[in-house]
């Protein structure tokens, strides 16, 4: 009777420690497919900020530039036509242009006082590149989950377990598309 009770009792101890085993790969395989879904969610998170942030930026930029360059462009040519005048009437009006271009030189000097188109360059350069290496980064996290997830679908004895309860691999890791090798062109 005891040779039985100690049978009995080393099975049940192996369904324990089998059922136990079982569930901890179960409760791991869900969560490792979970983070594979919230990894890809933040890829598109980046990508999305970069589809909403570059395009404003561009056209920030390109707006800036645009009213820098006219107010030196209005400047230079009411120099030029000062320059060029030889009647008084003439003068006057030259005058009366450069005025009016200097008073909205230092207008906008007053509102920006650092009036730089360059840094407006540098600051659309500096969010190209944080936008780009948070996709990189996003995309590298992505893999390594999809990584943990089919290691563990593959190996023993998750892979038992995978197939019974419908875990397949994914082979969704993340590749750069045919033309990636080419540097993307931004157009002002």
């Amino acid at each position: 009777m005891k040779k039985s009770w100690m049978i009995i009792g080393a099975i049940a101890f192996f369904v324990l420690i089998t059922g136990g085993s079982c569930v901890s790969k179960y409760n791991q395989l869900v969560t490792l497919n979970e983070s594979v879904t919230a990894a890809w969610s933040q890829v598109e998170n980046v990508l999305q900020r970069r589809n909403d942030l570059i395009p404003n930026l561009v056209n920030t930029v390109k707006g800036y530039a645009t009213h820098e360059q006219e107010t030196f462009q209005n400047i230079a040519n009411a120099r030029a036509k000062l320059a060029g005048a030889s009647t008084i009437n003439e003068k006057v009006a030259a005058s009366q242009q450069m005025d009016s271009a200097l008073s909205r030189l230092l207008l906008v000097v007053e509102n920006y006082p650092e009036l730089k188109a360059n840094q407006s360059f540098l600051g659309l350069q500096d969010e190209l590149s944080g936008t780009e290496n948070r996709i990189a980064v996003e995309r590298q996290r992505y893999n390594e989950t999809i990584k943990a997830y089919n290691v563990l679908v593959k190996q023993f004895p998750g892979n038992l377990l995978a197939k019974v309860m419908g875990f397949e691999q994914k082979d969704s890791y993340f590749k750069a598309t045919a033309g990636a090798t080419e540097v993307p062109k931004v157009q002002f």
